[in-house]
């Protein structure tokens, strides 16, 4: 069945999603960092989704937590994409068969009192290959990391950090650094074309001891194969960008009521998005085969719809959706993000040929 009762997921959702609705356009400030939305989630359970049970979670499925996404991405997808972030960190921590760190750190990560976050894409990248982003030697007790972790979320509000370092033999280990320790520096934060509320930067790591008791996994080669995770590009990943497309849906329907002639555009992508949608869950929870369920096919579609749908939502609001602030403006930088979060080379090559076809290129 496809989930879309958000009351599913708690009684407090919906509620929860008008809030954040209202309150998008205070992300836009400089310096802004969605600590009042991390605090909502966390007094509707949200926070609570991905953590194990025997820690105080809910442990919920993963058509659940996809849902979930799709439901808090179209309200907000800064804070959302924040609560992946966390929810990553948490996923790697409770992966690992060291039970006295999951004991010591996931029962705080059930509120906002704690925020974790994850910094590892360096150890999958080609760079990886030729000279580690992150490199650390072994020492009597644990490590010391040295070099630069690229592209962390909330890196200056992090408590706990988790990442990889490569050792000089090409073993890799990952770990949880604390935040605020010595060594550990958040860089100034990247300015984005969207979603700078993120705080999305680099952490710059010098002599920074991590003891072994703070280690996930290694030092193994490929740490990043053990254990399951979604990896780039995965169904739910796509579940993101289907709530953003449902977003722009929802603000292209305002439109159409008082528009009649808007219900051309509004109707077929209403009907390509339930489409993705069906087979998005078909893939996650494995009731179909094919092609069209693969998470390659559903991210390609789901990056393809939404940047429709926000362009179309943009079109519709004409010349006021153009300026600075106006939601359709927003929603429009909002949607680039996924031509380039957690996007594998073959979707990329997919969406570029769709964009060659539409110059008369293909």
């Amino acid at each position: 069945m496809i989930p879309n009762d958000p009351t599913t997921l708690g009684n407090d959702i919906p509620a929860l999603c008008e809030r954040l609705v209202k309150h998008q356009a205070e992300l836009e400030q400089p310096s802004a960092w969605p600590e009042g939305q991390l605090q909502w989630l966390s007094d509707a359970d949200v926070l609570r989704w991905t953590v194990p049970a025997e820690f105080g979670g809910r442990a919920i499925s993963r058509s659940e937590l996809a849902f979930g996404y799709e439901t808090l991405g179209a309200a907000c997808l800064t804070t959302t994409f924040v609560l992946t972030q966390r929810n990553a960190a948490i996923a790697r921590i409770g992966l690992s068969d060291n039970e006295s760190l999951k004991e010591e750190l996931l029962n705080s990560l059930c509120t906002a009192a704690t925020f974790a976050t994850v910094g590892i894409s360096h150890l999958t990248t080609s760079r990886q290959h030729l000279a580690p982003a992150v490199t650390a030697h072994e020492i009597d007790g644990g490590f010391v990391l040295d070099g630069q972790i690229p592209w962390v979320t909330g890196g200056r509000c992090a408590d706990h950090i988790v990442t990889g370092a490569t050792l000089s033999d090409g073993r890799q280990v990952l770990l949880v650094i604390e935040g605020g320790q010595s060594g550990v520096d958040a860089d100034e934060p990247s300015q984005l074309m969207a979603l700078n509320a993120t705080n999305t930067g680099t952490i710059s790591l010098t002599n920074v001891s991590v003891p072994r008791h703070r280690v996930l996994s290694g030092p193994i080669e490929g740490v990043m194969m053990q254990g399951r995770s979604g990896g780039p590009g995965s169904l739910t990943t796509s579940a993101l960008a289907l709530g953003h497309t449902a977003g722009a849906i929802n603000r292209l329907n305002l439109e159409a009521e008082r528009r009649p002639e808007l219900s051309e555009t509004f109707e077929p992508l209403v009907a390509e998005l339930t489409t993705v949608r069906t087979d998005m869950y078909a893939g996650i929870e494995g009731t179909r085969e094919g092609e069209s369920v693969s998470a390659e096919s559903v991210r390609q579609r789901s990056n393809s719809l939404v940047l429709r749908a926000t362009q179309a939502c943009l079109a519709a609001s004409k010349g006021a959706g153009f300026s600075k602030g106006h939601p359709a403006e927003r929603a429009v930088r909002e949607a680039m993000f996924f031509l380039v979060w957690s996007c594998p080379q073959p979707v990329l090559q997919a969406n570029l040929r769709e964009f060659a076809r539409g110059c008369g290129l293909g």
